[in-house]
């Protein structure tokens, strides 16, 4: 399994750095780099464990396209192994085997993988934390309880909808039938005990930074009770689309009896029903609680709680899997990377003549653009560069000294610039001429300082051979005062 997941790593990131070669790393990559030389327990919309990940990956790793997206496949590819671990007590070798080729076909551990954020970031984590839970709810072991609590803490410090997922956890605790042993030894309370030490640092910044990451979990997503109450079906009906394919596949694959299907949705085995709830309460907790929360909820978000599915569909001892069965499912698991890396030049090219959103395709050119404005007209260092959040997220990736982010239309998103580190530093400020919000906060700008130089520069990226349609962008540099 180890030179399994090895090879799905190697093929899902070719496929990633060359499907993705007709433009550049997504603007939330961009700004998980930004934070990265940033912010220290907290940051204006996440907790800060995306940003770590990010600063450690890059100072072994160069900042080029290629390792971004293998981190992002590296962290998927993690949460495969680790569901092969968490299957073993309740699955046959030949079940397991299935368990991670239904996962693999799954699009939150390849496609949507590859676009690194505080939603995949939790893909790893919330595998460790179930394994690590349902060893110390076995066991009542110090060392598994520990391992949850620091696991519990990892996920909630990558994206508060974490919180969910733990109280699906604690649902499958109490309803379990260990409840009494698991409550009666020190495993339940040495595992908060160390979750709640290790967010502690973090629990104390959002108070003393008046809540200002809670407040965006919040209100990033506002809803009436009856937008909410629509969107949680919708919620509730997408991540079943996504998990279509495991499902099916398993169908045809085992062709249960009604019996078989009756013990896979209820188990009578009580760690298996164990393992049911665990799974679907995380799910049924977020969509019921967004409705008086007056908040919209996306499937996307259960990325990461998949971990349990090759269990929920595999581990009745009447659901059968023949050898011939197996042998097609992994088959069809190591065709389907192969023919998409056959695939991806066109996938890029086709890209490439569509276009992407958010000027994507010229993050890069950008970056250049801007860094020969300002040596034209400054010697000193470039600290700061500012445009919309997409575009200055996208273009700090690129730049050969990592500078700080201004977000001239929000200056809340980049607190760690203000007013007089402009004037002591300098910035340059670049914005697409269509954008006219933009182009108005750059005029801004140029009004509030002296020296400065404006230029247009036209910018088109070049594809084997063929050229995007061409944008004009406008740079404002703004020199240390």
């Amino acid at each position: 399994m180890a030179l399994l997941l090895t090879a799905y790593a190697v093929m899902w990131t070719l496929y990633g750095i060359i499907a993705k070669g007709s433009q550049d790393i997504h603007f939330d990559m961009g700004e998980m780099v930004s934070w990265s030389h940033e912010v220290v327990l907290g940051t204006p919309k996440h907790p800060p464990l995306a940003a770590w990940l990010v600063r450690l990956w890059f100072e072994i790793f160069p900042a080029q396209g290629w390792a971004y997206y293998l981190f992002a496949v590296v962290l998927a590819t993690l949460a495969l192994w680790v569901a092969w671990h968490v299957a073993a007590p309740f699955c046959s070798p030949q079940k397991r085997v299935v368990g991670v080729v239904l996962l693999s076909l799954v699009p939150f551990y390849n496609f949507h993988a590859l676009k690194f954020n505080a939603n995949t970031v939790l893909i790893p984590f919330w595998a460790l934390t179930t394994w690590w839970f349902l060893r110390s709810l076995e066991t009542r072991r110090a060392g598994w309880a520990v391992l949850a609590g620091a696991g519990a803490a990892a996920s909630v410090l990558g994206k508060y909808w974490s919180l969910f997922f733990l109280a699906g956890l604690g649902v499958a605790a109490l309803g379990d039938p260990r409840r009494r042993l698991y409550f009666r030894s020190a495993a339940p309370w040495l595992t908060i005990a160390v979750g709640t030490l290790l967010i502690a640092p973090h629990v104390a910044w959002v108070v003393t930074h008046d809540f200002e990451s809670l407040r965006y979990a919040f209100g990033s997503h506002p809803a009436t009770y009856l937008s909410a109450t629509a969107h949680a079906f919708v919620f509730l009906a997408g991540v079943l689309a996504f998990i279509a394919a495991p499902i099916v596949l398993g169908l045809l694959a085992a062709r249960p009896s009604a019996a078989a299907i009756r013990d896979t949705l209820w188990p009578t085995d009580d760690q298996r029903r164990t393992i049911v709830v665990a799974f679907v309460a995380p799910i049924l907790i977020a969509a019921l609680s967004a409705i008086p929360l007056k908040v919209t909820v996306g499937s996307l978000w259960m990325m990461s709680g998949m971990t349990l599915l090759p269990i929920v569909l595999l581990s009745s001892p009447l659901v059968t899997i023949t050898r011939s069965s197996t042998v097609w499912l992994l088959t069809a698991a190591i065709v389907y990377p192969t023919l998409m890396v056959v695939a991806s030049p066109v996938i890029a090219m086709v890209i490439h003549r569509e276009g992407v959103t958010h000027y994507a395709a010229h993050y890069r050119l950008i970056a250049r653009a801007v860094e020969r404005a300002w040596v034209d007209h400054t010697k000193a260092p470039l600290r700061i560069v500012g445009s919309d959040s997409p575009i200055v997220n996208g273009i700090v990736f690129y730049f050969e000294e990592q500078p700080s982010t201004l977000e001239i239309l929000n200056h809340a998103e980049t607190p760690w610039v203000d007013e007089n580190r402009i004037k002591h530093e300098g910035a340059a400020v670049v914005c697409p001429l269509p954008e006219s919000a933009c182009i108005t906060a750059l005029a801004a700008y140029a009004k509030r300082f002296h020296d400065i130089e404006i230029t247009d520069v036209a910018l088109a990226r070049r594809y084997f051979g063929a050229l995007d349609t061409p944008v004009h962008y406008r740079i404002l540099i703004i020199p240390p005062q």
